[in-house]
């Protein structure tokens, strides 16, 4: 566990990072963010005048109450929590960022998996003052941080940062930090987390935060905003497979002489040029690239991130749902899925039911075949289940009515992941991750 942040040569420094906040109730996340944009001077005047006369404020005096910039709400303003996820935006001269607050209840889950699932990097809050420290040195971490510490693996997100939080409870106490810091680096490597960078702060009175705090002068490492300036972020257009999943079909009115036929979407991952060749998939039609089209005009080649029209050489039967896909490198046809799944239904999983499958932009009907094991988030062992029920993370197998062009999402997160959708209710009950291997 290092914080050098180095990787091979295909790094890129970004000028956006997405990170999440994530933690257990009242841990800080959306005053630590609060403080953020308020320290980066990324708050209007007008905000910080609604934040001073709300009637919801949470704070003593004249003190501003930092967490209202993200509970949007009147339900979380009233209550006190976060309920839904809340983005926001702000830069520093060196870097521009998006924040998503996540909620931090037990029972929206499935929200941080949302926020989760775009991020580069992930702030685990740990309030200092709600850790339970034993007289014989034993660490009681609350099961909040170990199930979004679960999550941030599942979804492989690249940085994880520590934030022990409250210091200012402890008195900025050295040894209250350091103790914490070993137990989740001991679960940490239990759960197979990498990348992990431990800092402390106080977001309430801004220590470690963007400025440096006096109080807090043993720790000898960057703030929480040089860190997340410095952090670097692995570029998959570089040495990735070319995926590219069909939205639309354009065409014009069938009048012309000439007959327009373009597929339109998002690169997903890797590169594609003028002359490429590719494969039709499921079909397995071989094809060639004859032309990339934007507003902007014609391009010699576009990489991941870009949303384009293709033009082939070829005149091919290609639909929606249908993946274009280097030919020296495709997708997986898969007709039986192995992945791993965040339970988000209040209504359990059950086996006798039929589920609409979503990936990328195919949408087939879908059956469970079993529930391979359940993950012990405390244990992190995994064990036999019957059903799974709401915010249970599975090992599950299912069966697709039409093959999907897929990868490991270890390798590509776009084309690994999928969503179950409930054919009655039409309901997202789960958030999947393939595994191939």
């Amino acid at each position: 566990m290092n914080n050098n942040n180095t990787k091979s040569d295909n790094i890129c420094e970004r000028g956006m990072l997405r990170f999440i906040t994530a933690g257990s109730v009242d841990d800080g996340k959306s005053t630590l963010i609060g403080r953020l944009l308020f320290d980066s001077k990324g708050i209007f005047a007008d905000q910080l005048d609604a934040m001073s006369r709300a009637k919801h404020k949470r704070t003593v005096g004249d003190t501003i109450d930092l967490s209202l910039l993200t509970d949007g709400l009147e339900a979380e303003r009233e209550q006190g929590i976060t309920i839904d996820v809340a983005y926001r935006y702000f830069a520093t001269p060196k870097r521009k960022f998006i924040i998503a607050d996540t909620p931090g209840h037990e029972q929206y889950t499935r929200n941080m998996v949302t926020g989760a699932s775009t991020a580069d990097a992930v702030i685990i809050l740990i309030d200092v003052s709600k850790v339970k420290l034993g007289a014989d040195g034993s660490v009681d971490l609350l099961i909040q941080t170990k199930r979004h510490s679960t999550i941030a693996h599942l979804l492989q997100i690249e940085h994880v940062i520590v934030a022990v939080n409250k210091m200012d409870l402890v008195n900025y106490d050295q040894g209250v930090y350091e103790r914490i810091i070993t137990e989740y680096k001991e679960f940490a490597q239990q759960l197979g987390l990498k990348d992990i960078t431990p800092i402390p702060l106080s977001a309430l009175t801004g220590d470690n935060v963007v400025e440096r705090g006096d109080k807090l002068g043993w720790y000898q490492g960057p703030t929480l905003i040089e860190l997340l300036e410095s952090l670097s972020v692995y570029d998959e257009s570089h040495d990735t497979p070319f995926r590219f999943p069909v939205q639309l079909v354009a065409r014009h009115n069938g009048h012309e002489v000439d007959d327009f036929r373009g597929y339109m979407g998002r690169i997903e991952a890797g590169k594609v040029s003028v002359g490429d060749k590719l494969v039709v998939q499921p079909s397995g039609q071989n094809a060639s690239v004859k032309e990339i089209l934007t507003l902007d005009g014609s391009l010699s080649s576009a990489v991941v991130g870009q949303s384009v029209t293709l033009l082939l050489n070829e005149h091919l039967d290609v639909s929606r749902g249908d993946m274009l896909a280097g030919a020296d490198r495709p997708a997986t046809l898969l007709k039986h899925v192995n992945a791993d799944v965040c339970w988000l239904s209040e209504e359990p999983l059950s086996l006798r039911r039929k589920y609409w499958i979503k990936h990328g932009t195919k949408q087939t009907s879908a059956r469970v075949d079993k529930i391979d094991s359940l993950l012990d988030i405390n244990t992190q062992q995994r064990h036999a289940a019957a059903g799974l029920k709401l915010n249970d993370i599975a090992r599950i197998s299912l069966t697709v009515q039409q093959p999907l062009a897929a990868d490991s999402y270890d390798e590509i997160r776009a084309t690994g992941a999928f969503i179950l959708i409930d054919e009655v209710t039409h309901q997202t009950v789960a958030a999947g991750m393939i595994r191939l291997a």
